[in-house]
């Protein structure tokens, strides 16, 4: 089923051995002292439950690569049909490495976060251009894009490395296991509170496998509502269990929202759209097309603002909460800011639009073209916000 963690080497790091203080620095928890029963337990279940997934069935380093980058905050329903376009376009480093920017960007459109796709293509070209890397995590954090926990996920898979990935589903399964009251200040914290923990559960043989199944753990069983915990099979482990609430844990101090307006603007011309595109050394919207805001139209918010309504949506990312809405106009302000084009509504699939922007263009036009069949009425009429 493909779910060898990779081809096992010799490695320059000290091996993470049982018995071994010194190198483990085990926590004095009932958990790290049944380890072993625990990784039995959890790989016995993991081999027969786990997902055929395409990146795990004749695994490769690329593949491995790619689907970590891809899966970065992601969830596999929304990254499985993305790798498949993926590895059909750009199969392997070289094919990567040599795409125009435009390219990725395009094939990453839906999955968000375009960060992660313009560090992937750097990574590509450094490890096309450069000598190879060494097979330990010390050595991946170097590289473009890669932090701790993809650099632990990347070489435990793919070179057996016995390193522990510690994300959010991995905080959530040893919070639960261990039944920790701690209140963490958030995910980041978290995960270094586990990390001690988590290193000192992977074995060093297989510890790719151990990995992927602590993931599959906490992506099908252990999930953060409605734990499956009848289908768990490590509950015989978890002091989480044992309590009314296991989905209490892990437990974070509260998150402060803070909530934001963006007005954006519809204008069309002689079958063209107005969009912005990000400037190329823009942090977050490199090269990405989106609708302009009033600002980037040339226009004030009360200009704008009085248009009609065609849309309006609310959004979280990161901590703020924005609300948008989207205003038809006849045309924008003679003082637009750089990076506004008119892109031609038939070419509006072949541009890199974001994620949002791409639903909010089609909803728009697919509910004119429904009000145009039905006899043009109410063509202005918002939709609800999501």
């Amino acid at each position: 089923m493909g779910r060898s963690s990779g081809p096992q080497i010799t490695l320059p790091w000290p091996a993470i051995a049982e018995g071994n203080p010194s190198v483990l620095q085990v926590p004095s928890t009932s958990l790290a002292a049944q380890r072993t029963a625990f990784r039995r337990a959890l790989r016995s279940w993991y081999r027969r439950q786990a997902r055929p997934l395409p990146w795990r069935e004749a695994p490769t380093l690329y593949k491995t690569v790619v689907s970590e980058f891809m899966l970065q905050q992601t969830q596999v329903k929304a990254v499985l049909p993305h790798f498949a376009r993926w590895q059909a376009e750009l199969p392997d480093f070289a094919a990567l490495a040599a795409a125009p920017a435009e390219q990725v960007l395009k094939l990453w459109e839906g999955l968000g976060y375009y960060s992660r796709a313009r560090n992937l293509h750097r990574l590509a070209k450094a490890l096309v251009a450069g000598p190879p890397v060494a097979p330990t995590p010390e050595a991946w954090r170097e590289l473009p894009g890669i932090g701790p926990y993809t650099a632990a996920a990347i070489t435990s898979i793919a070179f057996g490395a016995p390193v522990a990935c510690v994300d959010g589903n991995v905080v959530r399964i040893l919070a639960r296991l261990t039944g920790d009251p701690a209140l963490h200040r958030d995910g980041g914290a978290a995960a270094k509170a586990y990390t001690a923990l988590a290193d000192a559960l992977v074995p060093a043989t297989a510890p790719g496998d151990h990995n992927q199944a602590m993931m599959e753990l906490g992506a099908t069983v252990c999930l953060r509502r409605q734990p499956r915990c009848g289908a768990c099979p490590v509950r015989r482990f978890c002091a989480g269990a044992r309590t009314s609430d296991p989905a209490a844990y892990p437990r974070f101090l509260p998150k402060r929202r803070e909530r934001r307006a963006v007005v954006r603007v519809w204008c069309e011309r002689r079958g063209a759209l107005l969009l912005h595109r990000g400037a190329a050394d823009a942090r977050r919207l490199a090269d990405l097309h989106e609708l302009p805001t009033a600002a980037q139209a040339g226009l004030d918010a009360a200009a704008a603002e009085a248009g009609a309504l065609l849309a309006k949506r609310t959004r979280a990312i990161t901590r703020f909460q924005i609300s948008e809405s989207i205003h038809a106009l006849a045309r924008p302000g003679r003082d637009g800011e750089p990076g506004l084009v008119w892109v031609p509504l038939a070419r509006l699939d072949t541009i890199a639009l974001s994620g949002p922007h791409r639903r909010w263009v089609r909803e728009i036009l697919s509910r004119r073209a429904e009000s145009a069949s039905a006899g043009g009425a109410r063509p202005g009429r918002p939709s609800a916000g999501r």
